[in-house]
């Protein structure tokens, strides 16, 4: 593996899988609350959102790096359950 994968928080992680991850994580609500765009608002679908990204670069760039900071979240809490045990 090469060094720029060996760093990619995204390496090996699908739109598809990031998408599902999200929604489960927040819900359609909230996800379309912290990025407003139409597919996540108004009558949301994973696939319609998977087709609107594939041809959009600047909302697929929004919906990766919220992926990338909520996954951060999601490890620092874990992180500090261990901690306090």
């Amino acid at each position: 593996m090469s060094e720029q994968q060996a760093n990619n928080p995204l390496h090996g992680v699908t739109l598809e899988k990031i998408m599902t991850w999200l929604v489960e994580y927040y819900g359609w609500d909230e996800l379309g609350k912290r990025i407003d765009i139409r597919c996540f608002t108004s009558d949301p679908s994973v696939k319609s959102s998977l087709k609107f990204l594939r041809k959009t670069p600047w909302a697929r760039a929004k919906v990766e790096a919220l992926y990338i900071t909520a996954q951060k979240s999601v490890w620092r809490k874990k992180q500090s359950l261990r901690t306090e045990k």
